[in-house]
């Protein structure tokens, strides 16, 4: 089971966070896209979302004995031969809009309406956390300890779980809305009205636009560690 909590950046601090100071909206109508391109650059990354999930690991195996007789297959459980293991783990994972190409051409200004289109986001699994103190572990007589490779292998798969998982999350709706959400104050700033300023994206993203972003990113990530 999953409990995936969406936590949403505060975004007067992300505000702050990309601009030197707060600017007064202007009086006469002026080419304010470099302007504005510039600001937006200054954010470099902007984190949206950050997604925590929290898994249980399950694993449990049975020694069986195999094998025919009289033309009859068989397999029998041997008793006092299970093995069973519960490992908790959280996973974090962050959705982010890279400013490092934007320019003006992601810009249309008509009069006083103004249309940004903004860069694809970005997604990656920063990170993963074993709660070792909460693993459980239930091992028959006749059967020895889970090794280390053993359950690191399960742990390995807890991780691939979640990657396949987070399609089905809607981390890039959450992600696109977060920003446009941060953005639009921002461009208000400069003399627009709210309802005069469109963001849109580049795409719609599927589940193997996803999937490789997210796989892409995070070998980046780990490559770099």
């Amino acid at each position: 089971m999953y409990r995936t909590i969406f936590m949403a950046l505060a975004l007067a601090f992300t505000v702050l966070a990309c601009s030197d100071k707060k600017t007064e909206p202007a009086q006469e109508a002026a080419d304010t896209v470099p302007m504005m391109v510039t600001q937006l650059k200054k954010c470099s990354r902007l984190y949206t979302t950050e997604i925590r999930v929290h898994k249980i690991i399950t694993h449990n195996d049975e020694k069986t004995i195999k094998g025919s007789f009289l033309g009859n297959k068989f397999n029998i459980n041997l008793p006092l031969s299970k093995r069973q293991v519960a490992i908790p783990m959280e996973a974090t994972l962050k959705a982010y809009v890279d400013f490092g190409k934007f320019s003006e051409e992601n810009v249309i200004r008509r009069g006083d309406r103004i249309e940004i289109t903004l860069p694809d986001p970005q997604i990656e699994l920063t990170g993963t956390r074993i709660d070792n103190k909460g693993i459980k572990r239930y091992v028959d007589f006749a059967r020895s300890n889970f090794t280390d490779a053993e359950l690191t292998a399960y742990e390995r798969q807890g991780r691939e779980s979640v990657v396949k998982s987070i399609p089905q999350m809607k981390v890039m709706e959450q992600a696109r809305q977060n920003a446009a959400n941060v953005i639009i104050p921002m461009v208000a700033q400069m003399g627009f009205k709210e309802e005069n300023i469109t963001v849109n994206f580049r795409k719609d993203f599927n589940y193997g636009d996803i999937m490789r972003l997210l796989l892409g990113n995070t070998e980046r990530r780990t490559g770099n560690e």
